[in-house]
């Protein structure tokens, strides 16, 4: 078996190039790292390159995204080649289900429906989206408990918005904040500093939402914030000759403040 040549393809070819060259290192004489793969070791790769796609959009490194994207892809080829190998389904039942699921999920584009707002189209599509799967354990029985803690509190939190359940007006929502932190200061013990603090976490969630911020891109960039002034401060005291172990508070703080200012 040949490798299909490279060159000015349609994205539908270039695609079909890349589930060849996917079936190609999973059969017999192909790679034997790739031939010896389950979905199960290939779940951490899925993640990995999830997270370097989110962190290219935040450096805006539109090259590196191209490629992180292709690497992404990937996954889905991988996952649909070991799937079609067992039985179970292939990468075109994949392309068909989210393209029905689209045109579905979008009556006001490809049916008689209408939306004017994007509130509309939210609710439209969560209704859809109900409708299409048995939810015997509710509204939010189909937001996975797998996912990062700070991502199922966004998705628990607009789902219930969505039904009615929700502040009238994001003053409710700092009122909220004020009482959890006040019941937080009240804490004696680690498990109510615990429970506390996850109140107090969940409440922010909800007040980034009504900010319309994605509260994980957020603390993403804050925590990139925190990694370039600290190495700031590590850096300038590199220079005199010392570590932050070495320095106080006060010495560090103004290092801090002069890598803040300086942004």
């Amino acid at each position: 078996m040949s490798t299909p040549p490279a060159g000015p393809l349609t994205a539908g070819a270039r695609f079909d190039r890349l589930i060849e060259i996917m079936r190609r290192l999973r059969a017999p004489g192909g790679c034997p790292w790739d031939r010896e793969q389950t979905f199960d070791t290939i779940k951490p790769f899925l993640l990995e390159e999830t997270y370097e796609v989110m962190d290219a959009i935040d450096r805006r490194d539109w090259s590196e995204l191209c490629g992180e994207l292709g690497d992404l892809l990937l996954q889905s080829v991988f996952f649909a080649q070991m799937a079609e190998e067992a039985g179970y389904f292939t990468i075109a039942d994949s392309v068909d289900a989210i393209t029905r699921k689209l045109i579905r999920r979008h009556p006001h584009v490809f049916g008689d429906e209408s939306a004017t707002t994007e509130a509309d189209v939210r609710k439209r599509w969560s209704e859809i989206k109900a409708s299409e799967k048995a939810q015997p354990q509710g509204l939010l029985g189909g937001v996975p408990r797998a996912l990062p803690a700070l991502v199922e509190a966004q998705q628990i939190s607009s789902r219930a918005a969505q039904s009615g359940f929700d502040w009238p007006d994001i003053q409710g929502v700092l009122d909220k904040l004020e009482e959890e932190r006040k019941e937080l200061a009240n804490a004696t013990t680690p498990a109510e500093c615990e429970h506390e603090i996850g109140d107090l976490l969940f409440t922010l969630v909800n007040l980034a939402r009504f900010h319309k911020v994605d509260p994980e891109q957020a603390l993403r960039r804050a925590n990139a914030r925190f990694r370039q002034r600290f190495s700031h401060v590590e850096q300038r005291l590199s220079a005199q000759g010392r570590t932050t172990a070495k320095s106080s508070i006060e010495e560090m703080e103004a290092l801090w403040q002069e890598a803040k200012s300086a942004r």
